[in-house]
Formats: C-alpha cells, structure tokens, sequence
C-alpha cells in the first residue's frame, strides 16, 4: 500500500481493513446528495447502517462525500459534508454518482441535466421530473456515457421498474394496474373500515403524517398520473406527458358510494392504468374504480401500493409493498446507486412520437357505477343496461352495462330530468 492507508486511484479510493473485511482490499466510490430532506436524509441512513453489506456486495464502499442544502447544519453528525454551492458537488472530479432528493421541478432538473452533462451518473426519486422531462435526461445520459435512474420515482420500496424492464423483459406488456398512491389508498382504507367520511379520513391521514398540508397532488390524483406515465414510458416505449392525461382524484366518494360498493361486492381504489390497444395506441386511466374483492388490488390496504402487470406470457403479475416513506425510498435509491458501481444499471430510453398515442377515453369500453335521482331514474336505468339495483330510496344506485364511454354520456343527455 506504499505506506499509506488509502490513495487515489482515478476517482476511486482504495480502502485496505483488515478488521472488517478480513485483509480484502476496497475501492470506494464517493457520491454527492441533493437534499437532506425526508429521502436525503434516509439515503444517508442507510448507507450507513448497512456499510458492510453494501461493500461485500458490491465490490466497493459507498460513502458520501458532499450534500446540498441551504439549511442549517451545524450541529449534525455529518456538518462538515454540507454545501451550499451545487459547484462544489458537480465540479467535483471524486463523485461520480448524485443522488438528487429535492423534490419539484426546478432547480432539481437543473442541477440533474448538470450532474449529467459533467459526466455523473443521478438517482432520483422526482418522479414530477421524471414524468416530465426523464425522456431528455435519459437520452443525456447516454450521450455522456453515464446513467440516470429512478427506480423509487414509483412505488418508493418496492422494485417494479427494473424487473419491468429485465424479468419481464420477454413479455408483450398489455396493461399495467396499480394503486400507486399510498395516501389515497389509506383514506379510502378509513371510508370502508372505519365509516369515516372523505374529509374526516383526511384529517386523520394529516394527523398520521400520510397526507401532506395541501394534499391536492395525492387526493385529485396528480401524484398518480405522474407514476402512470413513468410506468408507460418503459414499458411501452413511448414518451407519455402528464398534460395528455386527465386524472380523477377521490374528493368526490361519498358514504353512499362505499356503502353500494360494500353491497355489491366490491372495494373503492384510485387506480392508475395504461393499456395497449391492438393499434399501439394506450387508454391512460387515473381514477376511482370498483374493486371486485376477487382482484389481487382490493385488498391492498392503508399506505401499502401494489402494482399488476399483466404480461402475454406471464398473465398478471403483482408488485406490492410500501410505496413512500424515508427507509423505503431510500432503499430504491441506495440499490440504483448499487448497480451503477457493480455496472448492472440498466439503460432506460424512450421515444418521444410525432404525435400523442394516448386514445381518448371516450372511446374505451366499460361498466359504470351510478347514483341517480329523479323521475326519470327507471327509465334511465333501463336505458344503461342495469342488471341489478344496490339502492333504491331516494336515489337509485347501480352498475352499468359495459359500453363506450361517449355512448354513456349520450344516454345521459338524453336524460335531463335526472341528477346524477
């Protein structure tokens, strides 16, 4: 070791200790985080706490060596890794992997296009960016010869996009189906199991810490049309923007819809869902369905997300655990950076098409649940092909016959008198 404990060798350190690792000698690779929020904060965790394994694994130590945040410091364990110039990390020939966990668009995109262009490879968990604009940055990454993953961008802990895209890599991919919001899935968990209402189920998501101070990107079903689209883009190959979907989000179920769903046999989930159509065309779905209790998704419960991709090959095949929190996305993200230094990183790319393939949902054939008042409702009722009625007082509540969407809504033009 030429008297020394350690030395540069072209952007690695090697590490000799004979205590640890029984006189096996180490490279370290050295990464920079931006962020110290939530994420920031768990990558370092867990890089920490599972130091030996990760070496023995991979071949190398992974140790962090300078991360971003404006904020204060001082008094932390690892005061003297903080920065506040995005220079210090991008400039700095000894990392060669960003975490980026800052969360938002911008200077989050910024600094990724940055990090990459200086020939780092990034591993985010920014799904906003990812959705939006992960088309450049993968075709920059592969311009510069680096890498750029997002493995937690969906379903936080659980793997899903790598085994998507290597173990089910033989497979036609018809449809992917997922509860990939865990706020959503745990209010509407509280509305069928405790009787709550959607605003009191709400509250008590905040209390727990689920559900953000404006949680208009989890209930209105934001959050999962960006995950739809991430899903969409490696499976199907084509560039799928959020702006060309138009999600559904929960405020609207009300106690009367769980309880007709209960009836019937079925649960309420906000599902997200992309499938092909036989002219390579995709339905992109955000929105409140009728769970059948026969499904794999209907008994996904509180915070947990699951995902069911349904392959020509393997029939359906289901992804579940937890979908957000510190140590889970951390995990997502500390695995990327893992099989980058192992040089396992699978290379994601898509097209962007000359013109949009999303299909307009008018034209997609399904089932309607219905809640119905006025003189007209029997009529209406007949009219939609209803087998069985769930409620009958006031209001008349039932499931549909399956048919076009565009042909539903002229059935209910042609029905003013009812409220629906």
């Amino acid at each position: 070791m030429l008297g020394k404990s350690w030395y540069n060798i072209k952007n690695k350190s090697v590490i000799w200790n004979r205590s640890k690792f029984l006189g096996r000698m180490y490279y370290m690779k050295q990464i920079g985080i931006l962020g110290f929020g939530v994420v920031g904060s768990g990558v370092a965790e867990v890089l920490k706490i599972n130091a030996n394994g990760i070496a023995n694994r991979c071949g190398e130590s992974i140790r962090v060596k300078s991360i971003l945040d404006i904020r204060d410091f001082s008094g932390h364990p690892l005061s003297k890794l903080f920065t506040k110039n995005f220079n210090d990390i991008v400039n700095d020939h000894d990392i060669a992997v960003v975490v980026e966990a800052m969360g938002g668009s911008h200077p989050a995109y910024d600094f990724t296009k940055a990090a990459l262009q200086a020939g780092k490879s990034v591993v985010t968990s920014n799904k906003e960016v990812v959705a939006k604009l992960g088309q450049e940055l993968t075709a920059i990454a592969k311009k510069n010869g680096v890498h750029y993953l997002f493995e937690a961008s969906v379903g936080g802990g659980i793997p899903v996009i790598r085994p998507i895209g290597t173990c089910l890599a033989a497979n036609e991919i018809r449809s992917v189906t997922g509860i990939v919001n865990g706020t959503t899935n745990y209010i509407l968990t509280e509305m069928f199991e405790m009787g709550r209402n959607f605003e009191e189920a709400l509250a008590d998501a905040m209390d727990k810490g689920y559900a953000e101070k404006n949680p208009s990107a989890d209930v209105d079903g934001i959050d999962a049309c960006r995950k739809i689209c991430i899903l969409s883009d490696i499976i199907f190959g084509y560039n799928v923007s959020p702006e060309e979907v138009k999600p559904e989000g929960i405020r609207s179920i009300r106690e009367r819809d769980v309880q007709a769903a209960e009836k019937a046999g079925y649960s309420i989930k906000l599902l997200a869902r992309a499938e092909k159509c036989p002219d390579g065309g995709l339905y992109i779905l955000v929105c409140p369905f009728f769970v059948n209790h026969d499904n794999m998704l209907a008994g996904i419960r509180g915070v947990f997300n699951g995902i069911l991709v349904d392959g020509n090959a393997t029939d359906e095949v289901l992804f579940y655990g937890k979908g957000a929190g510190k140590m889970p996305t951390a995990s997502a993200m500390v695995a990327d950076v893992i099989n980058i230094v192992n040089g396992r990183a699978f290379t994601y790319s898509w097209t962007r098409p000359p013109i949009s393939v999303v299909k307009n949902n008018a034209e997609r054939s399904s089932a309607f649940y219905l809640s119905v008042e006025g003189e007209q409702r029997e009529a209406f009722f007949a009219a939609m092909g209803g087998k069985d009625k769930i409620f009958y007082d006031h209001m008349l509540d039932f499931i549909s016959d399956i048919m076009p969407e565009k042909e539903a809504d002229k059935i209910m033009a042609a029905f003013p008198g009812v409220t629906i």
